[in-house]
């Protein structure tokens, strides 16, 4: 049967009308944007479990509203025209993407961080998703020629809108952020949604199109030349937004690495002795400890960052062997290029995930392995677990010792678990809040030493960081058995869940 009136058969369609094509790019360009969405909000609201579910789900509440709008504009107006308008439109907000975040009107909003997490990315991305939401229903109305095809109709449209997505996401996960940043990504999916759009609307005059090409592109090298195309990375990796900035730290000016929203990690390039974190001269002391045993540490590191731990050693104990595992080879090249880590250093640099370089059988044994890579917005819980301890433990000398700073807030909710899980492999399990009252603060640095071997705590200076911070097995027993120590395992390790109230920065104070 014939469903197209008179006025629809004699609609101008152009000759690249191809709707299986035309949902494949449009459902690309959607994902291309939720890729692009997380790593463009990260350097506000950091990433994590619930930035990664705020994205989702903005972007498929676009989708949804744009769909059921679609149906409806279809119903009465379907044409090609309409259709140019939606790409068109769809163009322009993407690139009131670039021009709200330069803005950085939501940053000025002090709001609980849920609600700002959600409102920003319902202010760059959901009225753009939910134009291209409309595509879809519209090119089905447009492409539909005889009821007795229909299933195969929205069926082969439907089915290249998902290949689309798929194309979109593999080709922006694997090579386009990596490659050029997110704001170029943006700019591009603007201008191809601008030129479909121009091309639509202008029906027999599509060649138009072309010539708003060079308009286009001679617009976005002017921008760039203003700087309105410059994110607010120094670098952007397939695993961070990577930011280095100058600051002074007693009296001394350190450089100063940011992954994403948050300091990983300072850096004096003049003295590379130089600790400022609490965590570090606790580090610092457990392993004047261990050089008192030992000719020749050899220490790992899990988690490179700024290299500051791993160039202390290099200098205090210049005959150590220093192994450090940096998922990011970018971090390792800013390392090199920024914060003062010599291509000719001692320091050998693995860029893997550390679950996979600990997984081998052993090739040697460590008197120390230093765990940083965790933090309050971003705990990759592989690593958290009674599995990865096992293997933690594998690498270590009989004596050796696994010292690991995390952060947690009064609650301790990861806190008991990370302690209790680490008992179930190591026969010793040491606990060193940096901050005395740690209790009655939203978020604390903790070193969590785990060790086969009982540490001599009186061998330690009376004044000593570890021994001030140190708390007793009383305490230790406390903090177990006050609420459920959950056991972490690789089928069950709920970090984000515990550490929400640290994400949202509660406190006991706001029960």
């Amino acid at each position: 049967m014939d469903i197209q009136t008179t006025t629809e058969k004699t609609q101008f369609r152009p000759w690249f009308w191809r709707p299986n094509l035309i949902v494949f790019i449009s459902s690309g360009c959607i994902m291309i944007l939720e890729l692009v969405a997380g790593r463009i909000i990260a350097p506000s609201v950091g990433v994590s479990l619930y930035t990664w579910t705020s994205v989702i789900g903005v972007i498929l509440a676009g989708i949804s509203v744009g769909n059921y709008i679609g149906g409806r504009l279809a119903d009465r107006w379907a044409s090609p025209r309409l259709l140019g308008l939606m790409f068109f439109l769809a163009g322009l907000t993407a690139l009131g993407v670039l021009a709200i975040d330069q803005l950085g009107l939501i940053d000025y909003i002090e709001w609980p961080l849920i609600l700002e997490i959600l409102a920003l990315i319902a202010a760059l991305f959901f009225i753009p998703c939910t134009i291209l939401g409309t595509v879809s229903p519209i090119v089905v109305k447009l492409a539909m020629r005889d009821l007795a095809r229909a299933g195969r109709t929205v069926g082969q449209i439907y089915a290249f809108g998902s290949v689309g997505s798929i194309a979109g996401t593999f080709l922006t996960g694997f090579w386009l952020i990596s490659q050029f940043g997110t704001y170029m990504i943006v700019l591009g999916v603007a201008i191809l949604l601008l030129l479909l759009g121009l091309s639509f609307l202008l029906g027999r005059r599509w060649w138009g199109a072309a010539l708003a090409l060079p308009l286009l592109i001679g617009g976005a090298l002017w921008a760039g030349q203003q700087g309105w195309l410059k994110g607010p990375c120094m670098d952007e990796t397939n695993y961070f937004c990577i930011k280095v900035k100058e600051e002074d730290k007693d009296g001394e000016i350190v450089r100063t690495l940011i992954l994403d929203r948050l300091v990983h990690s300072y850096t004096s390039l003049d003295n590379p002795a130089k600790l400022v974190y609490g965590y570090e001269k606790v580090y610092a002391e457990l392993t004047a400890h261990q050089a008192e045993h030992h000719d020749a540490l050899r220490a790992l590191f899990i988690g490179g960052g700024g290299y500051t731990f791993p160039k202390y050693m290099e200098v205090i104990y210049p005959d150590s062997i220093l192994d450090v595992i940096e998922i990011d080879p970018g971090v390792t090249e800013v390392a090199y290029t920024h914060l003062g880590l010599s291509r000719d250093t001692r320091i050998a640099s693995h860029n893997e995930d550390a679950r996979m370089f600990l997984y081998r059988e052993p090739t040697e044994r460590y008197d120390l392995i230093m765990g940083d890579a965790f933090n309050d917005f971003s705990v990759p819980y592989h690593l958290t677990t009674r599995e990865f301890n096992e293997r933690v433990h594998a690498w270590l000398e009989p004596d050796g010792l696994y010292m690991v700073n995390i952060i947690d807030g009064a609650y301790g909710r990861f806190l008991r678990a990370y302690v209790h899980t680490l008992q179930q492999t190591f026969a010793h399990v040491y606990v060193a809040p940096t901050n005395t009252d740690w209790r009655a603060a939203s978020r604390n640095t903790i070193v969590i030493v785990g060790t086969d071997t009982p540490l001599d705590i009186n061998a330690f200076a009376a004044d000593s960081y570890w021994r001030e911070w140190l708390l007793s097995d009383e305490e230790v027993e406390t903090l177990l058995t006050e609420d459920v120590a959950v056991l972490l395992t690789d089928r069950y390790a709920p970090v984000e869940q515990m550490l929400a109230p640290v994400f949202l920065g509660k406190g006991p104070e706001e029960n």
